[in-house]
This record gives C-alpha cells, structure tokens and sequence, in this order.
C-alpha cells in the first residue's frame, strides 16, 4: 500500500483558509445557538494538535487517502480541517465539498423524517407496520429445529405482536441484515439479495415481508433492514417518495442541497470520496458502491450521500433541540424521546451478538445513546451518534453544547479509527 504524506506547512496554511470560509459558511446557517451549557467542557490547543496529528498519521501509514473533520462548540466551529486527498487514483485534495457514501448515517435522517410524521399526526409509534405494508400482516417468525439426526430445518412460527413503527425506529422488528450471524433465517435474507435486485421501495418491503423474522418483535435488538422498511412506511403516510417527502420537509428547509441517495450530475464525480483501492469491502460479498449509478430504491437504512457541511446543519439542528435558522423541525420532547435510551433493562430487551453501540449505552429512536460512562473516561451521559459502514461517524453531546463529524471512506479501519480519534477530541475537551 502506497503511501501519502502532506507537507504541514502547507497544510496549515490551507487550514485557515478554509477554516475562515467554512466559519461563515456554517455560522450563516446556525441561529439560536445556546449559551455555554453549565459544565461544559472547552477545547484546548495542544488537544486538536494531537487530533490533527493522528489523522496526518494515518495518511502518513496509508490507511486512508484523506479525510474531514469538523468539530463545532456552541453554534460555531472550534476545528475544521481538510486531511489529505479524496481520490489516490486522482489526487485531488480533500475539500469541504467533497461528497461521501453516508451508508447508515442515513438512518438518523430517516429517523427524524418519521418523527416529523409522528408529530403530525400522520403515524403513531405503537402503530403496526402491517397497517402501511399490509404484506406485514402475514410476516412470521423463522425458529431452528432440530431433527433426530441432526439437522436443521426452519419452521415458521406466527407473531406473538405485530412490528411496530417503535420497532424500525429501535432495531427490534426482528428483521436482520443477511449477511452476519449466520442461522437458517439470515441465509434466507443473504440469499433473497435484496439490496443487489435494485427494488423500489415499495418492491422491497413487499418482498422482505414475505421473509421469516430472526425472532419475535420487540424481544431482541438486531441491526437490519428496519430503517429501510421505515422509509417505506414514510412513503405511504406522506403520499411522497422518501426523498420528496425529504427535501420538502426536512434537506430543502435545513440547506442540505448535496444529500440525496445518488450523484446525478456526472461533472460532480471528481467530488466523491473514494476508499483506497483495497479497501472497498463492506461486506464479504459487497464492495462500496458507485454513488452515480442510477437506482431505484431510495435506501433510508443506507442508501445516502451528502457533504460535511450538510450533515452539520442537521446535527445543529438536533443539538439545538430540533430548531435551525429560525425553523423548527421537531419539538424538544419529540428530540428528547428519540435520545433516550429504549431498549434498557426494564424492557427486557436483549441485545444480539454484535451490539454495535457498546456496552455503555443503550439505543434510542435511531441513535445509540450514552448510559453509563466508558471506563477510565469521563464522556458525558446522554451523548447519542451513529456512524456509516463506509467510515463516516457523527457525535452529539448536549452537555458540553458539542457536536463532531468525521467524513472518510474506509471500511476496514473505521471501528478502529472512530474510537482512537473519539478518545482523542474528549481528551482535548478535558474528559
């Protein structure tokens, strides 16, 4: 593997440019930003260095091409900086309107969508899902039986309850992904290929209902195709396709022109990040996909693209408790429900074997949030992100009025690279 290195100097020199023009980029689009939340934390100098450092570091050692990362405190940005190149093949530097596969930081989108819909009136979370997808309505459970030699057959089992909205939202409709975890039941997920067969939405969820669920609804939370079913069901509530109903609602409003579910304008391909070239698994039978080929399905599990400059009015907008530029979005109860966690103890929910949020927290209405607090740290209760299988993640910490976004395309290093550089911003905030 090839490496890149970047002159610093030169680097640095770009950083203020950019910083000073991405400074009123961002704070044009940020009102009624808070005052300084009591006992948040600030950022210091010497900290961001050693952020900045070890990203340089990974270019340096060739895990990555280049990268972004924006940090933003009380409604302004405390560190914006442009990291290496978008392509290696094209060496086109990294740059604040460079375009990336968002993959599953999608799902917080679609999430908000759905609540605004909750809000008018138009869904209700203990809704079934049967009641917008009537395919639902004969979905059963896929149970693992042993016969006298040995084998394994699938018998499907009727549902105890109904899927619920609540169930898309929080990852517990007992619809996996296909591809990990291995039993009968994912088989028959990897081998259906839904996402390869190019569906509509409406085709997908009519197919993926007629597929056995890993388990009972409401009894186990496993990471799969809910958000995809739950753009679907924003489909049929609003008479619009998910997009439309975005753009109306939640990406034309916020200022997020460059999001959507594929690059249409092929002028814009020099934009698009790229992974390096062996670094193109998401999957063992998957590579990262071509943002600029036409599809019909419009992915709200992971199907999105969008800038760094996008994703941050949206986090701004949750970070202010669901207002932005003077609009508001969602109430703060209806933020407040979607950042607490709903799959703790007293739920009896149980967690499958690959708990992406972690041992320390919990998850809520499409975001993982904060519980307890990770050892030898001290990173605040109450802080909720999610992340892409691509590499990018996203962080929202009301406590210290914080939020940050790291935008790159690496499959292979992202779970790695996410928590060493997460360590390393609370470390400059002083946790």
């Amino acid at each position: 593997m090839r490496r890149w290195r970047i002159d610093g100097v030169k680097l640095r020199g770009l950083f203020a440019a950019a910083l000073a023009a991405f400074v009123v980029l961002v704070s044009s689009h940020v009102v009624g930003a808070s005052e300084p939340a009591p006992g948040a934390g600030s950022f210091s100098r010497e900290g961001l260095t050693r952020v900045g450092d070890y990203i340089r570091n990974e270019i340096a050692a060739g895990t990555i091409p280049g990268a972004i990362l924006l940090i933003q405190q009380h409604g302004k940005p405390v560190y914006f900086e442009s990291f290496g190149v978008r392509d290696v093949a094209t060496k086109l530097p990294m740059s604040a309107d460079t375009i990336f596969r968002l993959y599953s930081m999608s799902k917080p989108i679609t999430s908000v969508a759905a609540m605004m819909l909750v809000e008018d009136g138009k869904l209700k979370l203990d809704d079934a899902v049967s009641k917008y997808i009537p395919a639902f309505a004969a979905t059963k459970v896929g149970v693992e039986k042993r016969a006298d030699d040995g084998t394994l057959t699938l018998v499907e089992e009727p549902l105890e309850r109904p899927i619920t909205i609540t169930d898309l939202l929080r990852h517990t409709s007992g619809l996996p992904y296909g591809y990990m975890g291995g039993g009968l039941v994912r088989a028959r997920y990897a081998e259906a290929g839904l996402i390869r067969r190019n569906l509509t939405n409406a085709e997908f969820a009519e197919q993926i209902a007629k597929l056995p669920l890993v388990e009972q609804p409401g009894t186990r939370w496993d990471y799969g195709f809910s958000t995809d079913v739950l753009g679907r069901v924003i489909e049929v509530a609003s008479g619009k396709s998910l997009l439309e109903f975005e753009k109306e609602r939640l990406l034309g409003p916020l200022g997020m022109s460059e999001t959507a579910f594929i690059v249409s304008d092929p002028a814009m391909r020099p934009r698009i990040a790229e992974p390096m070239p062996t670094d193109r698994a998401i999957s063992p039978v998957t590579n990262v996909r071509d943002p600029m080929e036409p599809r019909r399905m419009e992915s709200g599990g992971g199907g999105m693209v969008g800038t760094i400059g996008d994703y941050a009015r949206f986090a701004q907008m949750l970070l202010n408790g669901g207002t932005f530029e003077g609009r508001r979005y969602l109430r703060p109860e209806t933020i407040a429900l979607m950042t607490s966690d709903h799959i703790g103890a007293k739920t009896k929910i149980a967690r499958d074997y690959a708990y992406y949020p972690g041992e320390t927290s919990g998850f809520g209405l499409g975001f993982a949030v904060r519980t307890s607090v990770p050892p030898n740290t001290s990173w605040p209760l109450g802080e909720y992100r999610w992340d892409g299988v691509a590499g990018t993640f996203f962080f929202i910490d009301p406590k210290d009025d914080m939020f940050a976004i790291f935008m790159v395309q690496t499959p292979s290093q992202r779970g790695r690279i996410q928590l060493a550089l997460k360590t390393l911003i609370y470390q400059a905030l002083g946790r």
